[in-house]
């Protein structure tokens, strides 16, 4: 089974970039998509309608905002779209799909840029995913978490760590987050096949840094510790163009 994640900075642009002709050529077991800031109807209609495919969205309350998409072709015994709290709900960042082997987390995870306010927005965000993982996981749920978590985890995971340490995305407190976030069982699948560097997702566009690779690696899947077994691959899709970030992926085997 092969699950993508892309962060396609706006599905209707995308789609304009080869998004769909992208989708086909892969032909992923599920495809997830974030931030792509459009409502339902705007979605454009054949990735609505994508045949052998069950399409699922979760747009913001706030227009061009947001946003996620999951695309799979077998059909989920339940879907979530969010964790039950309006703050984070509305903002359309979550999707929570269940299978018979696992349930998958298509997640936006938010930006704590713009100031301290959506900074702590974001930590509590984190924690409040942290907690509802967790608790399925205790129930004996397998967990796949995919998306753009908005924050590179150790140097390795950008080009100019020590230029960042004060931004937000790179910052000690975020950073630490991840760290309790594996402690708590959690594998990053992409550094468990690949420990090299100069590997990134995304890359600032009015820089041009994709040019020179100067980017971060901010999109992730994490598996719990005891569905790692079932994890076979994951990588980076560097050459795929059409956002500022670029897809990522897994193969399993169940």
């Amino acid at each position: 089974m092969k699950i993508l994640s892309w962060n396609v900075n706006g599905i209707r642009s995308a789609n304009k970039k080869g998004l769909f002709s992208w989708f086909i050529k892969e032909s992923p077991d599920i495809l997830c998509l974030q931030e792509i800031k459009a409502l339902p109807e705007q979605v454009p209609s054949h990735l609505r309608n994508t045949p052998e495919y069950y399409t699922f969205c979760n747009s913001a309350k706030r227009k061009g905002y947001s946003g996620v998409a999951t695309h799979t072709k077998g059909k989920p015994v339940e879907v979530s779209r969010g964790f039950g709290i309006e703050k984070f709900d509305s903002e359309g960042r979550i999707l929570i799909m269940e299978f018979s082997s696992f349930t998958l987390f298509n997640i936006y995870f938010p930006n704590g840029k713009k100031n301290n306010e959506r900074l702590d927005y974001k930590l509590d965000f984190y924690d409040t995913f942290l907690a509802y993982a967790d608790n399925l996981k205790i129930k004996g749920k397998n967990i796949v978490i995919c998306g753009d978590f908005n924050t590179a985890h150790k140097e390795i995971d950008l080009a100019r760590p020590k230029a960042n340490e004060h931004i937000s995305g790179f910052l000690p407190i975020e950073r630490a987050w991840i760290d309790t976030f594996i402690d708590h069982g959690y594998v990053d699948t992409f550094r468990h096949f690949n420990k090299e560097p100069n590997q990134y997702t995304w890359w600032d566009l009015k820089t041009r840094a994709r040019d020179r690779n100067v980017g971060w690696r901010i999109d992730y899947f994490f598996v719990n510790k005891e569905f790692l077994q079932h994890v076979k691959n994951a990588y980076i899709m560097q050459e795929v163009m059409g956002s500022d970030h670029c897809p990522v992926g897994i193969e399993i085997e169940i």
